[in-house]
């Protein structure tokens, strides 16, 4: 009976947590951060070339730990998503699957995250990889533009 009790105290306390963290996703998104393309690679160079934009690329991995730090504190940041949504065509891709294989290969991904600014005939113009913190980056993405 003890073992019942503690087991549906442990669903419960998965149930909770797991709502809360869908809600504070969500709500992170909807203050702004940045919106990513959902189509194929090919349509987002389509795209950048038809806004006259670079394409921010972020490739990471589901394991990496400064990938999910990136995802969570600076990619969330409405300044950061207000210039990047409104400059650049936004892609993430996992370099472990999907296009994110063969891309990763392509630009010489050697660590996640690689963060690279590429223009719409699919060629590198800067990248960097690492956590950059909502101020670093959106000073990364200002310098990128000026050039």
């Amino acid at each position: 009976m003890k073992s019942l009790i503690i087991l549906a105290a442990g669903i419960t306390l998965v149930i909770l947590v797991a709502s809360g963290f869908t809600k504070s996703t969500k709500i992170a998104e909807s203050e702004g951060g940045i919106q990513f393309h959902k189509g194929t690679w090919s349509e987002a160079l389509a795209l950048a070339k038809k806004e006259n934009k670079l394409v921010f690329l972020d490739i990471s991995a589901s394991w990496c730990g400064p990938c999910k730090k990136l995802k969570a504190n600076t990619f969330t940041d409405a300044e950061v998503g207000k210039y990047y949504n409104s400059t650049f065509i936004n892609v993430e891709l996992d370099g472990e699957k999907g296009e994110g294989v063969n891309l990763a290969r392509k630009y010489g991904v050697r660590g996640y995250p690689t963060l690279l600014f590429i223009n719409p005939e699919g060629e590198i113009v800067q990248g960097t990889a690492g956590y950059h913190n909502p101020k670093q980056f959106l000073e990364l993405g200002q310098s990128i533009t000026k050039n």
